[in-house]
């Protein structure tokens, strides 16, 4: 007996794993170039939120359709793959379908269980092209969904169309083939595809059936490394960005420990550590995305560009240049970018870009309204003002510049502790003439 098929199927799922851990190790060692942060707190009430969050899809149903459809395909992702371990098992082993032996009766059951969802994701990827195709959804549409990212949301679904038929296929001609051995092996879905064959030679169903066994498990060894340089990243990566995401109320500002300090012990207020030297601040804010959170850069790779935010931000719907899907892709190609260069030339790398001017403009910033509505829109609870507000942070407080109505702002509640630059004693003037009740 041969064993060559079985050495070229360890040396397939070896490379592809190899690859595949390469990919892993390149997207850890770029989120952990951003600053360090600590949300090792409230572990039940995170388990939770992550459970209802990336595993249930919660906020998802938000768009009773799209998430339906979005449910199938992911349930499909999941169920359908449990047919691979007995793909893996029968490539390892020598064998063909392994846990017919062991299921007996049942197998039958089990994989026109598997084919129901193999066909679910096929008519719910052919939905998603359409709508993003034929009916184009006006979120898919933006301007920054040109080139790759248009490219990408249509090649995953054309690849998961594919990689069904190749199942359903294979699972047909395996059938012909039991029959021709006098063994009666019928699945529902795939009995619809045994027409195609119907004048093919048993030599010429052994070729198909071995030519769809291989494509099926090449292409998922090809999708698994596909997977980490696309927007379905977030297929691995929404679990720990969800158990992550900010618990505190929506809008909560993070003050520079630092600065509010310093503030406390100009007005006399006690302070923790006062006799302590003072900590060095670095940067106020963010230029570049090594002054931004690790966590901020996980959200940039849990990005799914499916644009809830951009389609919730009012600035966004007044026309105003900004969108935090944008903020969130810009975020992520820059810190690839940044990436390879930390890689190649060590921590001094400097290539002269940053992010904020050579990928994010002050007029993007500036328009946000810090209102949290992308916060809440998106599907994985990613954060995207949060980066807005810490590039806007290092333009105020770093170079001085802001809209030129901010800056009087600041100057009135310096001046005169309020925006309105009438004088502090006035401040109860209102009161005057009230009836106390």
């Amino acid at each position: 007996m041969s064993f060559l098929p079985q050495v070229i199927f360890l040396v397939l799922l070896v490379t592809a794993a190899v690859f595949f851990f390469r990919s892993v190790k390149r997207i850890w060692g770029n989120i952990k170039l951003g600053l360090p942060f600590d949300r090792s707190d409230k572990k039940s009430e995170r388990i939770k939120q992550m459970v209802l969050v990336a595993f249930g899809q919660k906020k998802m149903f938000k768009r009773p359709v799209p998430a339906f459809l979005h449910l199938l395909v992911y349930a499909g992702f999941l169920i359908v793959n449990m047919e691979l371990l007995e793909i893996v098992l029968d490539g390892l082993l020598g064998k063909h379908r392994i846990f017919e032996g062991v299921l007996g009766g049942f197998y039958p059951y089990l994989i026109n269980f598997f084919e129901f969802f193999a066909v679910a994701v096929l008519l719910s990827c052919v939905i998603f092209l359409i709508r993003r195709n034929v009916v184009k959804i006006k979120r898919f549409h933006l301007s920054e969904m040109t080139k790759w990212p248009k490219l990408d949301g249509n090649l995953i679904l054309i690849f998961e169309i594919v990689l069904m038929l190749f199942l359903l296929n294979m699972n047909a001609t395996d059938s012909l083939l039991m029959e021709t051995k006098g063994l009666k092996q019928s699945f529902f879905f795939s009995d619809l595809f045994k027409p195609l064959y119907g004048s093919a030679s048993i030599e010429g169903l052994h070729v198909a059936e071995r030519f769809y066994w291989w494509a099926h498990i090449i292409g998922i060894c090809f999708f698994a490394n596909y997977v980490p340089y696309s927007k379905h990243l977030h297929i691995f990566l929404a679990f720990p960005n969800t158990y992550w995401s900010n618990l505190e109320l929506k809008g909560k500002m993070v003050n520079m420990d630092t600065v509010t300090k310093e503030v406390k012990l100009m007005l006399g207020m006690p302070v923790e550590n006062s006799d302590a030297a003072p900590a060095e601040v670095g940067r106020f804010g963010a230029k570049d995305v090594k002054d931004l959170s690790q966590k901020n850069l996980l959200d940039a790779y849990a990005c799914t560009e499916c644009g809830r935010c951009t389609s919730n931000c009012p600035a966004n719907l007044t026309g105003k240049t900004l969108s935090p899907r944008k903020i969130m892709m810009d975020t992520r190609d820059r810190l690839e970018e940044y990436g390879k260069g930390v890689k190649a030339e060590g921590a001094a790398f400097d290539d002269g870009k940053s992010l904020l001017g050579d990928y994010i403009t002050e007029e993007e910033i500036f328009a946000c309204t810090t209102c949290n509505a992308c916060t809440e829109a998106c599907p994985v609870n990613i954060d995207p003002m949060n980066i807005i507000t810490e590039l806007r942070r290092f333009k105020v407080m770093e170079e001085a510049q802001g809209p030129s109505e901010w800056n009087g702002m600041y100057q009135n509640i310096e001046t005169s502790f309020n925006p309105w630059k009438f004088p502090p004693s006035d401040r109860k003037k209102w009161t005057e003439g009230l009836k106390a009740e």
